[in-house]
């Protein structure tokens, strides 16, 4: 196996020892199986821009900070400089959520470097000590979707206090694990507080979660976890030690009609008033 560029480079650094094998492709990155000293690690290296397939469009970029304003013009107007500005954005922002979601115990891969290219993570494995498989690769009785079910859905609010939504949740981005499933993948992972599109894409993720469990448990196809997640967090309210019951409680109380009609001719007579003195 022809060892890549940009892992060849760690292996010249001394980061990594040796190359075992491929062990997949994505449409943003293919990942390796190295040796580490002792240590059987995962290298997943990105792919060029031009050789990717992901849409890396503006509703995850939104919120994502640059280290000067020089950079954030470059990336703008869509200059070379201004590429490789957005090729590092894009690429950090897996590593830094990476970083704050492990501090967090949220059950992602623990990282260790990103260099030239090639984040260095702790490799998933099963109960054999095997490569974790896919989420869709596995088969699932009832109670262990449910089970999963739970722990990702748990997963999704501490991901939540923490500041951050992965944007793309779906059974090709979860392993399992030996303990159970284990969240990959974050290059789109968004700043919760800092992009406008943050309830959006957190109603997917949990959605998505949803539609696939739901297939081995029907009884979760009328939950309504992701409306819940978000009224607690938009209400300062969320913790991962919050109950969840994966109920909406509808506001059924009529308007004050009275009250509102009252407030618009009020505005109107203060605009009237306004208009009044100016003209004097």
């Amino acid at each position: 196996m022809k060892t890549p560029k940009r892992l060849a480079a760690m292996v010249e650094e001394g980061l990594v020892d040796e190359v075992i094998g491929q062990l997949m492709s994505g449409k943003e990155a293919t990942v390796y199986v190295v040796r580490c000293g002792e240590h059987i690690r995962c290298a997943k290296v990105y792919k060029e821009a031009n050789q990717r397939s992901f849409r890396n469009n503006a509703s995850y970029q939104e919120g994502r900070k640059v280290k000067n304003s020089r950079q954030a013009r470059a990336m703008e107007k869509g200059s070379r400089y201004g590429r490789k500005m957005q090729e590092e954005v894009w690429q950090s922002a897996e590593v830094d959520a990476l970083y704050r979601l492990s501090a967090a115990g949220v059950r992602v891969p623990q990282p260790h470097i990103c260099f030239a290219g090639v984040l260095l993570m702790d490799l998933v494995v099963d109960a054999e000590g095997h490569p974790a498989p896919r989420l869709n690769d596995v088969e699932l009785s009832e109670e262990l979707a449910l089970k999963f079910y739970d722990i990702l859905i748990n997963q999704v609010v501490r991901m939540l206090c923490a500041g951050v939504i992965h944007g793309d949740l779906s059974e090709y981005n979860i392993l399992v694990g030996a303990d159970g499933p284990v969240i990959i993948d974050l290059p789109q992972a968004i700043d919760a507080a800092g992009n406008s599109n943050a309830a959006e894409l957190l109603a997917r993720d949990v959605n998505n979660l949803r539609s696939y469990f739901g297939a081995f448990a029907p009884s979760l196809n009328d939950s309504q976890y992701g409306k819940e997640i978000w009224a607690h967090y938009e209400s300062g309210l969320l913790t991962p030690e919050l109950p969840l019951t994966g109920r909406v409680e509808l506001d059924e109380s009529l308007a004050d009609v009275d009250a509102v009609l009252l407030q618009v001719e009020m505005a109107i007579r203060e605009n009237e008033i306004r208009r009044m003195c100016r003209e004097e």
